[in-house]
């Protein structure tokens, strides 16, 4: 089998990760609740992620670090806590499901940031314009689910931060592989990721990075284990935002995938996975009535790339892949505003998308039964 599936969740995993899982189901009691030997385990699997995250990300202080279920429980809770009724909200033009239905469901006018899917300048003048018309949030989509470009985080800050406005930055797809320092972004006031994807964790694992004291309103309230006599939610961090056990043998297991991610270095894993793309961009190309979408400059892209056939269905490509033990995923990905945007709505695309551990092998591999199957069809 070839996964190329790793926009969706990482397949392989450091052995470490399993080990840790295993460790935890076996060992931790209840985080937070008790003294015994298997909940002071517990608390200190747990408080090992949150150091690790503040390493990884630069944050401060481990109470910085929130854990959630996934990206979207961490996107919801942070659009609640800072989306209002009156509140100026504006997105990239390629944002997922998880940010638009949250939004939608709260009924936020969105202001939709038009630009190309690798066009960096365009989103910036976008920002500009908004900035300009009195929008104060902005929600972004680090790396493209669906094209892999990615957003120019740095220079929009700049933006940001002289006008006073501040950043929800949804690092779904950049976390692991695209630096982020939340030291060096002054108008962010939360990060969110899930665990399973770049960061190697285990399934129903996410982290929110708390940026801002703007993060006051819970999305759920619930026991903490700490101020058990009061009826208010703690107002402290993590507290505030973490209500219930959390999955402690998937923080366990988190904790080990972002230390792979700390020993290898994002940098080095990008650069890997944009080698890996240059191959896979050349074999594409090569092949009649296929469109890949793909950046003009290597370094804005990340290990996401979409196709699509002129005459063939994405659905057919992905069902024929997968007959041949190659996993891809056609569709809309969640996310048609990007497809919108891309113009791409009415067929979707093939999503390749790709992780530290693959190799050029593979994506020869890949190339190679595509081919086979274009023919055959």
């Amino acid at each position: 089998m070839i996964y190329l599936d790793c926009a969706a969740t990482s397949l392989q995993k450091p052995r470490a990760v399993y080990r840790a899982v295993r460790q935890a189901m076996e060992g931790a009691g209840g985080y937070g609740r008790s003294g015994h030997k298997p909940a002071l385990y517990a608390g200190e699997l747990v408080y090992h992620c949150r150091e690790t995250a503040c390493r990884l990300f630069g944050l401060q202080a481990p109470e910085q670090v929130v854990f959630t279920l996934n990206a979207t429980h961490a996107l919801n809770q942070a659009i609640h806590a800072l989306v209002g009724p009156d509140t100026k909200v504006a997105v990239s033009g390629y944002e997922h499901n998880s940010v638009m239905r949250p939004l939608y469901a709260r009924g936020v006018p969105v202001r939709v940031l038009e630009s190309g899917p690798f066009d960096p300048d365009g989103l910036l003048a976008a920002a500009e314009r908004a900035l300009d018309e009195g929008v104060r949030l902005f929600i972004i989509n680090h790396v493209s689910n669906v094209f892999g470009g990615i957003a120019p985080v740095g220079a929009l800050d700049a933006l940001l931060g002289d006008a006073g406005a501040a950043l929800i930055l949804d690092a779904s797809q950049s976390a692991g592989a695209v630096g982020i320092d939340v030291s060096t972004l002054p108008s962010l006031a939360a990060v969110c990721m899930p665990g399973h994807k770049g960061l190697l964790g285990p399934q129903g694992t996410g982290l929110l990075l708390v940026c801002s004291d703007a993060l006051q309103c819970p999305l759920l309230q619930g026991g903490t284990g700490s101020l058990s006599q009061d009826l208010q939610q703690p107002d402290f961090l993590p507290d505030r935002l973490e209500s219930g056990t959390p999955n402690v043998p998937g923080i366990a297991g988190l904790a080990e995938g972002m230390a792979y991610v700390l020993r290898r270095g994002p940098a080095r894993i990008l650069a890997h996975e944009q080698r890996l793309l240059a191959a896979l961009k050349k074999g594409l190309d090569a092949l009649p009535d296929v469109e890949v979408f793909a950046s003009p400059d290597p370094q804005g892209q990340a290990g996401v790339l979409s196709f699509r056939h002129a005459r063939i269905p994405c659905e057919t490509l992905a069902e024929q892949l997968a007959g041949e033990g190659i996993c891809v995923r056609a569709g809309l990905h969640c996310a048609p505003l990007a497809h919108r945007s891309a113009g791409t709505l009415d067929s979707g695309t093939v999503r390749v998308s790709l992780g530290p551990f693959h190799t050029r092998r593979e994506i020869g591999d890949f190339i190679a039964k595509l081919c086979e199957i274009l023919e055959k069809i």
